[in-house]
């Protein structure tokens, strides 16, 4: 984000959305995170809060997680997670693939997206099918459960930081 000229202040995971707004933010951007997103109620509730106040949010991994759940969406712990890198995902826009580094044992339940109008399906791991990106239809607000930010490695992914960008700007 600092790369491409953003003013950004990390907030710790329990920060009121009251408290976040006192920053003046363009947007928001929810990181990734360790563990189970299930029990994490005052984060979904921090970005319904977010989501019910129009600001672009950006989600990554953990922050995937979250904007699922706070749009009725279930996650679920996986038979086996995905962990290092070299993971192909399908970006269903572009109709490109692209290598990414991923670090999660959860995932996000597919059924429910699918059943869910208001989300629309932007990224799907080749190897298993899961669900690796989704995007709200009314609202300003993206994520992806890998980490496109992850270095040393791939930066096929790195375009989705210029999309947030142009967000913030619109």
């Amino acid at each position: 984000m600092v790369e491409r000229g953003a003013y950004v202040k990390v907030h710790n995971a329990k920060t009121s959305f009251e408290e976040l707004e006192q920053f003046k933010p363009h947007g928001y951007f929810i990181s990734n995170g360790p563990g189970d997103p299930a029990p994490m109620d005052y984060a979904v509730k921090t970005v319904k809060q977010i989501l019910a106040a129009g600001k672009p949010l950006f989600g990554i991994c953990l922050g995937h997680q979250l904007l699922a759940l706070a749009n009725d969406i279930p996650t679920f712990k996986m038979h086996h997670g995905h962990r290092g890198l070299n993971h192909p995902v399908k970006n269903i826009i572009s109709g490109k693939s692209e290598i990414t580094t991923q670090n999660h044992g959860f995932g996000v339940d597919p059924k429910a997206v699918r059943a869910n109008a208001n989300v629309e399906i932007t990224h799907v791991n080749l190897n298993d099918d899961s669900i690796e990106g989704i995007r709200i239809k009314d609202k300003k607000a993206f994520s992806v459960q890998y980490h496109p930010e992850a270095t040393p490695g791939p930066h096929d992914s790195r375009y989705l930081f210029d999309e947030f960008i142009g967000m913030l700007n619109n």
